[in-house]
């Protein structure tokens, strides 16, 4: 029997920037067994990602309430759990969709989306997303 391929959904907006950096750090370090798949709520976001190195990419609500039911970990910055995250761009029903989705989530702080998390610590985004990286890759031991 094939073993089941894990599947890594990476989540974003806007112009997909932190999606895309996530899916190039992520795309040589992940395990032979792991689909990348990109997730946009926009076209700009979906195809950042897919140029960066996602297996597979796809726009809009539905595509991501169905990839989240699907996922085996989430990435993302922290607006894609948020209602109106991302500028708007996050439907109550996406934002519902990624929070109640059973894999565990890896989000990145974002003080542009007003959410302040107490307790974490002020990087720049690239030291959040290394830090992201590491422990989606300590998720999938």
């Amino acid at each position: 029997m094939k073993p089941k391929t894990k599947h890594i959904l990476v989540l974003d907006g806007q112009g997909g920037g932190i999606g895309a950096q996530l899916v190039r750090m992520l795309s040589h370090e992940l395990p032979e067994d792991c689909t990348l798949f990109g997730a946009g709520t926009n076209v700009l976001a979906t195809n950042a990602m897919i140029k960066a190195g996602a297996s597979q990419g796809a726009t809009g609500e539905n595509a991501i309430i169905y990839q989240a039911a699907r996922a085996d970990l989430i990435l993302g910055p922290i607006g894609i759990i948020l209602a109106n995250g991302i500028l708007g761009e996050v439907s109550p029903k996406i934002a519902v969709a990624v929070s109640s989705a059973e894999a565990p989530k890896i989000l990145i702080p974002s003080s542009t989306c007003g959410i302040h998390i107490a307790g974490t610590e002020d990087y720049r985004l690239e030291q959040y997303l290394r830090r992201a990286v590491e422990q989606a890759l300590l998720e999938l031991k």
